[in-house]
């Protein structure tokens, strides 16, 4: 039982499967679209809501620290992301690593992790979509009614929040269609989004008074730490890239390009914006649920609620539509191993994309949007994440102990040290999390581990061989 339980794939294998023409996807993916998939994955509810109500409830002008600590956690990830997707470039992202070094059992509490992570992520984010898409067609004088903009409970009335369903089962169709076809999109937005974000720059820079910035911990380091934690939420979604190794021309090469580059450039916007919002008005006025249009009304840029509610609805675009494309892949992933049912991972005979897990997904994440409420759904994420990252990093340590000769396209440097900080710096925002969330994570990990022992373990394909 124990040999069954930490069985591990031999990475010839791994690169042997995707080969198989019923489960070939297509590859059509670059360094440049892949960088653009990491920006449309993080820049969104992050930069134009967390940074503000962050400050305002928990950091202070501090949020900025919480970004560096998440920034860090992440950067230290990020290594080891990018050397096992030049190492492993297949679907499945972190479950494939954790297949590979420490596991099948390992292997699948990350694989259903990430499901947990993806779905819950795209369900928050498109209930958010729907929020501003609604603020901004009643400021152009549309007015939805009640009872098809919002969950039941949430208002008199309120039966179906069809604004949620509809963009989750527009953005499916798209995926199903092509990855091409998504990234083209997903540029567009990025675009979008990122002129509104300068546009912010340009504008904060004239407007910060330097008293805001005083005291700059009202709450203390276990504020700032808190609000680290939270922010995290920002950063979710670079992870995402990996999912689409399998789709990437030579991701020995491109793959880390992206991974890196792409949390290089949202880290910086994040810190700047930050450090412009706290100091243009003060961080009690940012408890808000558009803390950065808020603020341009504030210090007398009207204009500027209009363009952020535009920016922000490109920008959470962006992230749903790639919080959708990683789910499914690695649903895929596991069937494909054997450890989910054989018909998930079937493949469009024309479009080359993974339609059934990918419609499955789509379905879910469109049902549970348009009739509940998640109000703690980025916490939840965040568990579920950190605890992947966790595993990547250990993941690292071992590979190079177990294939210390092994050809690395891309090496992460300093090795342990690395991987070491980044399981310390993901575990210290773990134990930040309320305990609530924790209790919610575990039974979420117990009911896998069902699924695991009556299906997976018998099932597997390595079991086979």
């Amino acid at each position: 039982m124990i040999k069954k339980l930490f069985r591990r794939k031999i990475l010839h294998h791994i690169l042997e499967e995707i080969d198989i023409e019923e489960h070939r996807l297509h590859r059509s993916l670059n360094a440049f679209d892949l960088t653009v998939l990491g920006i449309g994955a993080i820049i969104g509810v992050g930069i134009f809501v967390l940074t503000g109500t962050t400050a305002a409830r928990f950091a202070g002008p501090g949020v900025v620290l919480s970004f560096v600590i998440s920034g860090a956690a992440c950067a230290f990830t990020a290594l080891c992301y990018a050397e096992f997707a030049a190492l492993i470039p297949v679907a499945g992202s972190a479950y494939n690593y954790a297949y590979a070094t420490l596991g099948e059992m390992v292997a699948w509490i990350i694989g259903w992790d990430l499901i947990l992570e993806y779905i819950v992520a795209s369900i928050a984010v498109a209930i958010g979509w729907s929020g501003y898409f609604v603020s901004i067609l009643n400021a152009t004088g549309i007015h939805i009614p009640v009872w098809c903009s919002n969950p039941p409970g949430a208002a008199p009335g309120a039966i179906i929040n069809l604004p949620a369903v509809f963009i989750v089962l527009f953005l499916t169709t798209l995926l199903v269609i092509g990855i091409k076809e998504s990234v083209r999109f997903t540029s567009l937005m990025v675009f979008v989004k990122l002129v509104t974000v300068f546009v912010f720059i340009a504008v904060g820079i004239f407007n910060v008074k330097p008293a805001n910035w005083v005291p700059f911990m009202p709450f203390g380091l276990k504020g700032v730490m808190t609000g680290a934690a939270i922010v995290f939420f920002a950063y979710i979604g670079f992870d995402a890239i990996s999912t689409a190794a399998e789709e990437t021309k030579n991701p020995q090469k491109n793959m880390p390009i992206g991974i890196i580059l792409s949390l290089i450039i949202c880290t910086i916007l994040y810190l700047v914006v930050a450090a412009l919002l706290t100091g243009m008005v003060s961080y009690r006025e940012l408890n808000h649920p558009a803390p950065v249009a808020h603020a341009l009304r504030l210090v007398g840029f009207r204009w500027g609620s209009a363009l952020v509610s535009v920016g922000a609805v490109a920008g959470i675009t962006s992230v749903l539509l790639v919080m959708l494309m990683g789910q499914p892949r690695v649903f895929f992933s596991m069937s494909r191993d054997g450890l989910l049912w054989p018909w998930i991972s079937k493949v469009h005979p024309r479009f080359r994309t993974p339609y059934i897990s990918q419609t499955i997904t789509g379905i879910a994440v469109a049902g549970c949007a348009g009739f509940i409420d998640i109000g703690t759904a980025a916490e939840l994420c965040n568990i579920g994440t950190l605890f992947a990252f966790a595993i990547v990093c250990g993941g690292i340590v071992v590979l190079r102990r177990t294939h210390p000769d092994m050809k690395r396209p891309f090496r992460c440097p300093l090795v342990p040290l690395i991987p070491l900080l980044g399981i310390t710096f993901c575990a210290a925002l773990m134990l930040s999390l309320p305990r609530l969330t924790w209790i919610r994570f575990v039974v979420w990990l117990i009911v896998g581990l069902f699924i695991y022992f009556f299906y997976g373990i018998r099932h597997s394909r390595m079991a086979q061989k």
